[in-house]
């Protein structure tokens, strides 16, 4: 999300965060005693919390955890195999279980997020897998989520993706979503649209789909489910399937739209069957093997349909490929299946590594095992899109997942190489050396640092018709800049350190009037507010800065009642809607930790934090809540990191017992 979508205004701070501020703090830390803290229940826990997060380490070194987003994920596998015609029975019905689970009986649909809002694509989507799987109009949840989804308009409210689907699926007419040519991939660098222009999710999403939009695919739907009845007006004949444009730029790309719905169908078919083809081949390059294109589940499935399409055969090498990475995303617990958006390993792997490297009495043989894995993940000379606008720039980063070559990440290079450089800088020099240059080479014009591409601020795109989840792009924003000049601060090399300075500017600009900062890839503030501390200390700037106390004020003054954190996702939509109806162990962990950053380990807010995560420990001596903990898109997909209520609450109550020891020592 970009400084435009933010809510909250954002104070324009300005200078060398290096420099001693001598402005009088608010609120100095406190010297209290330690003496409410039951150092040996700390002891006992917090070693009981390490052995069973070593006990889920895997025999290669590395850690991966579930990694859930919402139902339209399962929804979607579920009209994927109706759509290709290759149902597997038992496999739909097991996820169905699942959705059947995650239904709200509040609202009667399906959220965003646990605990969340009604959401009607969500909820259309679900009901849809349902009823393709044979689930009854008539039973109770379906007339529940039916009523939900015609109280808010009905299907026609969809947004732009499941109205995709619902073309797809002969459901409404194609007029009643954006024109998506496969002549995007042949457009040039200077246009006002291209495919250098949109983020890397954008691009590996859009290509497939391209293809399946210009051929006008049919699903072939064995069954022959329809869903009319969660239309208010018959679809053939709704004349609002898109919203009202509410800006002057809106409507001027409505009219592009209307133009190019017009024109389209007139395209000559020798440039459409060279876009065509062009589509493909771009997207067979991408395919990377069986984690699938882009890594992510979305681009997956519309790369397997667009083959399928063009008639690769089932048994082909291509369709193999894809429908094996598609099952690698599926979670099965047994009487319920459900699949992720995409995994998490170098990142489950690198948090849980820090986490354990904060404690010197934690055996280091394991990380150092888990920092040899991470190296060896390491994209060096890979092609990736990335290059294309930084062409002479060393590969270095790595990938979310297991592999997605062409899309190494800044936040997990970042944070990778802040393990390697605190594990054993001399054993990892060269590797270390590579990461450096490239995330000082990937720094944005502002000075920011975004999560996959340098200068994609082209903030005019999320107003097109097609965009309507509003992340087509991938601007910096605070916590992956945080992430990235924290660890080039630490590493400290003359090279980067004007890198360095233009980030710290960049926050300094970016932190919001009450003093925290917005979390991108987070939920929200307090993970915005622990990256920036995090990354202040690691760089070695002034703690005592006007910013930093000011960030401190803010952390303290949310603290809730039971001495814990809680931020809900509503807080996307409204600041003021911040308050979860809980603390939560991982966002505690997160404002411990920025406490701590900041010098706080004495102060009465960490006391009381530190027990708040004591007590909320589970019998199998990790944490779990069912809290989503960041956001994929702000607003519109979120996520849920099953292991940020485990490693982040190691990580908290490691650092506390270091720098309670180092004090007393």
């Amino acid at each position: 999300m970009d400084g435009s979508q933010r809510i909250s205004n954002v104070s324009q701070q300005s200078g060398d965060f290096a420099i001693k501020d001598n402005a009088p703090l608010t609120d100095a830390t406190a010297e209290l005693s330690q003496e409410n803290i039951d150092v040996s229940e700390l002891e006992q826990k917090f070693t009981q919390a390490r052995s069973a997060m070593l006990a889920l380490q895997n025999l290669d070194g590395h850690w991966c955890f579930p990694l859930e987003a919402d139902c339209t994920i399962p929804a979607e596998y579920i009209l994927m195999m109706h759509f290709m015609d290759e149902v597997d029975v038992a496999l739909e019905n097991k996820i169905a279980r699942f959705l059947r689970d995650k239904q709200d009986t509040k609202h009667g649909g399906w959220p965003l997020y646990y605990g969340g809002a009604f959401d009607i694509s969500c909820t259309i989507k679900s009901y849809y897998a349902l009823k393709l799987v044979g689930d009854s109009p008539d039973d109770p949840h379906m007339v529940s989520a039916r009523t939900a989804i015609l109280e808010r308009g009905g299907a026609a409210k969809a947004n732009v993706f499941t109205r995709i689907l619902l073309a797809m699926y002969d459901q409404i007419p194609w007029r009643g979503i954006p024109v998506v040519p496969s002549e995007l991939v042949l457009l040039p660098r200077w246009f006002p649209f291209s495919l250098n222009k949109v983020s890397y999710w954008s691009r590996t999403v859009m290509v497939p789909l391209s293809i399946l939009c210009t051929l006008k695919a049919r699903a072939v739907n064995p069954r022959k489910v329809d869903i009319r009845e969660l239309f208010i007006v018959a679809p053939e004949e709704e004349k609002n399937y898109f919203p009202p444009a509410e800006t002057p730029l809106k409507r001027f790309f409505m009219f592009v739209e209307r133009i190019l719905s017009r024109v389209e169908p007139f395209v000559p078919k020798s440039l459409r069957h060279y876009a065509i083809r062009r589509a493909e081949t771009w997207t067979l390059e991408r395919l990377n093997g069986e984690c699938g294109i882009g890594a992510i589940f979305p681009a997956m499935v519309n790369a397997h349909e667009a083959l399928a399409l063009l008639g690769y055969a089932y048994d082909h090498p291509r369709r193999v490929q894809c429908r094996n990475a598609l099952l690698g995303l599926l979670v099965n617990e047994g009487e319920r299946i459900w699949c992720q958006p995409c995994t998490s390993p170098v990142w489950d792997t690198v948090l849980t590594s820090l986490a354990l490297q904060e404690d010197p009495t934690t055996d280091q043989k394991p990380v150092l095992k888990a920092l040899d894995w991470l190296v060896e993940q390491q994209i060096l000379d890979e092609p990736g899109d990335w290059r294309d606008n930084c062409p002479d720039l060393p590969g270095g980063g790595w990938a979310f997942q297991y592999a997605n070559p062409h899309y190494p990440d800044l936040d997990d290079t970042a944070a990778v190489a802040w393990a390697l450089d605190q594990g054993d800088p001399q054993r990892y020099q060269r590797t270390l050396e590579r990461a450096a240059n490239w995330l000082a080479g990937m720094q944005s014009k502002n000075g920011g640092f975004a999560a996959f591409d340098i200068n994609n601020t082209y903030h005019y795109l999320n107003e097109i018709p097609f965009a309507d989840h509003g992340a087509l792009i991938d601007p910096p924003t605070s916590d992956v800049t945080a992430r990235c000049i924290g660890f080039l601060g630490k590493y400290g090399k003359q090279a980067h350190q004007n890198a360095v300075y233009r980030g710290v500017s960049f926050l300094l600009r970016e932190q919001e009037a009450n003093g925290a900062w917005f979390g991108r890839w987070g939920t929200n503030y307090i993970y915005g507010t622990w990256s920036v501390l995090e990354a202040m200390q690691l760089a070695k700037q002034d703690m005592k800065h006007t910013a930093v106390r000011r960030a401190v004020q803010w952390l303290k003054s949310v603290q809730r009642e039971d001495g814990g954190w809680g931020e809900s996702n509503d807080s996307y939509l409204d600041p003021k809607l911040a308050e979860l109806e809980t603390s939560t162990a991982f966002q505690t962990a997160w404002a411990l930790l920025g406490l701590m950053a900041a010098g706080e380990v004495k102060s009465e807010s960490v006391r009381r934090g530190i027990n708040y995560l004591l007590s909320a420990q589970s019998s199998n001596h990790l944490w779990e809540e069912p809290w989503f903990t960041a956001p994929g898109f702000p607003r519109v997909f979120y996520l849920r990191y099953h292991g940020y209520s485990k490693f982040f609450p190691i990580w908290a109550l490691a650092r506390y017992r270091r720098l309670t020891r180092e004090n007393v020592a």
